[in-house]
């Protein structure tokens, strides 16, 4: 078996094109933070390469972006290539077949675009209105 599961914030925005034959395919990266912290008392993060094919390769190239947070479930795929210098590089990439946006549209727009999260002083919240005891069912 052969299955792997991540939730992470992209690290760049992804990046959209096609195979020679016509199909869709989208490309990025994501941060994921471990739940515990090392020696140090910090915690490590590791970075996970992300392939996307097809229809959901497109609706990731529209609306996600840098900073976003995302749940991906896919499988893992090795691959090497021969770099620049000669020297065989090997590869592990995470080939996503499901694909969760968890950012909020409303809290996109939180976002600047180097992916940080716009911290405001002041979030407004909904007002609740104060009901009668009496007209509750319960």
């Amino acid at each position: 078996m052969n299955k792997v599961i991540l939730v992470g914030n992209l690290t760049r925005d992804p990046e959209l094109s096609e195979t020679p034959s016509g199909v869709a395919v989208c490309r990025f990266s994501i941060a994921v933070s471990r739940d515990y912290a090392n020696a140090n008392g910090t915690r490590e993060t590791d970075f996970f390469n992300i392939t996307v094919w097809r229809g959901r390769a497109e609706n990731c190239g529209k609306y996600l972006k840098k900073g976003n947070k995302v749940a991906i479930v896919g499988s893992l795929q090795n691959r090497s290539y021969e770099d620049k210098d000669g020297i065989k590089r090997n590869v592990t990439d995470v080939i996503a077949n499901e694909v969760e946006f968890l950012t909020p549209k409303s809290a996109q727009s939180e976002y600047e675009d180097d992916g940080e999260p716009v911290v405001s002083a002041k979030r407004e919240r909904p007002q609740l209105e104060a009901i009668d005891d009496n007209q509750l069912p319960f």
